[in-house]
């Protein structure tokens, strides 16, 4: 158990170091959320200026909202950049039975690969626009240590749901073999599912309460709210990551279903 703990540590590492590695496409995907982010906190602005407390934020939560979720958008890859890709094509030219190979869990492997991308997308893709956007903008940072370390568990969940969904899209290539339109499908039910055009608040009646029931919802829009405090106190924080973990369950075990699926496959292909 140690020595697997080990591996996929030392995986999480590597994935790290992989990503650290692309100095120039970090800078151009720093510069490129910053301007994103002024250019929707101009529109918050207009939008909240004519109706004052939409979806149950004020002006300066809803800047916050902008800001901090232009920095999560890389680390849970909500528009793609993520390591589905790179598995559809070891898919696609049979690369994939090297991965079945090693004596570790293909699940598992990945997951501590994508943990790794994503620790270091957090860190060089998300600092610095929330401090540009903090320099710019009256932003509703909390200055409690504890709402810190609610968001940062939010956080880490809401990767585990992102990465649940993004396996089964890589899974799908074994019968698929060519990813990209599912790809285009899922993107496109991740810009608006998750919140990251406008808080899933903002939706009325029945149809507000089916996206925030959605996993998207759990990607982004739950850590924004256990940051900003809606709902504010333990409680609300312990439903959150309830939510959170239920769907990270879910995907991951319907992950691990696929993936036998997928490896019979393989085996009667292959022989």
């Amino acid at each position: 158990m140690r020595l697997r703990a080990g591996l996929y540590g030392a995986v999480a590492v590597g994935g790290f170091r992989r990503y650290a590695t692309y100095g120039t496409a970090t800078a151009a995907g720093v510069f490129t959320n910053t301007v994103f982010g002024f250019i929707l906190a101009y529109t918050f602005i207009a939008l909240w200026g004519e109706r004052p407390g939409l979806g149950g934020y004020d002006q300066s939560q809803a800047l916050t909202f902008i800001w901090v979720s232009q920095a999560l958008l890389a680390a849970g890859a909500l528009i793609g950049g993520g390591f589905q890709e790179e598995f559809q094509e070891r898919v696609r030219t049979g690369d994939i039975a090297v991965d079945l190979y090693r004596p570790a869990d293909l699940q598992m492997w990945w997951l501590a690969g994508d943990l790794g991308r994503a620790g270091f997308q957090l860190l060089g893709r998300g600092v610095v626009p929330v401090v540009v956007g903090g320099l710019a903008f009256d932003l509703a940072l909390p200055s409690d240590p504890l709402r810190w370390l609610l968001f940062l568990i939010a956080v880490a969940l809401a990767l585990l749901v992102s990465f649940g969904l993004r396996y089964l899209l890589g899974l799908a290539a074994f019968w698929l073999m060519d990813g990209a339109g599912i790809n285009m499908m899922a993107t496109v039910a991740s810009i608006f599912f998750s919140g990251m055009l406008l808080p899933l608040t903002v939706f009325p009646g029945g149809f507000g309460e089916f996206v925030r029931a959605m996993p998207w919802a759990a990607m982004l829009q739950v850590p924004l709210d256990v940051l900003l405090g809606k709902g504010a106190g333990a409680g609300n924080a312990a439903g959150a990551f309830a939510f959170q973990a239920a769907w990270a369950l879910a995907l991951l075990g319907l992950g691990r279903l696929v993936q036998s699926a997928a490896t019979r496959k393989v085996v009667i292909q292959g022989g």
